[in-house]
């Protein structure tokens, strides 16, 4: 290994220990109470340092929330995104909100940092950077209107409204699981299934929905959603 290359992983190595010890800090005492030198302190650097790889803390959450992004819809190799392709258009919808159910447990940290934390910045400064986070909103819409064109839902459904009201009953169980408001006897997973069944099954019996306009990205966290 050469000197450059050496100092290159070096570099990955220490970006890395300051985006893990950032998440944990974020995760644990709350995005708005955690400052640059907080994290210095935690990786034993000086916050000088720290802003030799990351522009402020703002910079250091878009880092870990495009990672979050990535862990959500690319979690599994390209075999798997292309049995997808070959499930019925409501199939696709369910594993699609059940992958993001199934987030929330592998990955809570991420989840919490990108759901839960009210405070921190909304992606949407990041345009360019979350391209393709928004392209996975629109696959997802795509796949609802299959399930319109198909006659699985009614004609009159907006898919960016069923994209919604899909979204929030997943991460509702999620944040209870996340929180621990469970009863003891109560399966996270089963009450997430029937969300999710029940969910699917009110779209396609064509109940009226109130909801109109939620034109909003897949993952928007909670100060984003209070805005909107």
């Amino acid at each position: 290994m050469g000197i450059k290359e050496r100092q290159e992983r070096d570099r990955e190595a220490v970006r890395r220990s300051i985006l893990d010890a950032a998440r944990d800090l974020f995760v644990t005492e709350g995005y708005q109470n955690v400052s640059i030198r907080k994290v210095a302190e935690r990786v034993e650097y000086s916050p000088a340092a720290i802003y030799g790889y990351f522009q402020n803390k703002d910079d250091i959450f878009f880092a870990l929330a495009e990672e979050g992004f990535r862990l959500l819809g690319d979690p599994v190799a390209e075999p798997h995104r292309r049995h997808l392709q070959t499930l019925a258009p409501v199939e696709r919808v369910h594993a699609t909100f059940w992958r993001l159910y199934e987030f929330s447990r592998e990955h809570p940290q991420y989840f919490a940092l990108m759901f839960v934390d009210r405070w921190v910045p909304r992606i949407s400064r990041e345009y360019e950077r979350f391209a393709f986070a928004r392209e996975l909103k629109v696959h997802i819409v795509e796949d609802i209107q299959a399930c319109i064109d198909a006659g699985e839902f009614p004609a009159s459904l907006d898919p960016a409204v069923a994209m919604r009201t899909l979204m929030v009953g997943i991460l509702g169980v999620a944040v209870l699981r996340l929180s621990e408001r469970l009863a003891p006897d109560e399966n996270a997973d089963h009450l997430a299934s029937d969300v999710l069944s029940l969910t699917l099954a009110g779209l396609k019996s064509g109940l009226v929905l109130q909801s109109r306009g939620a034109d909003c990205p897949l993952v928007q966290p909670v100060a984003d959603a209070q805005a909107s």
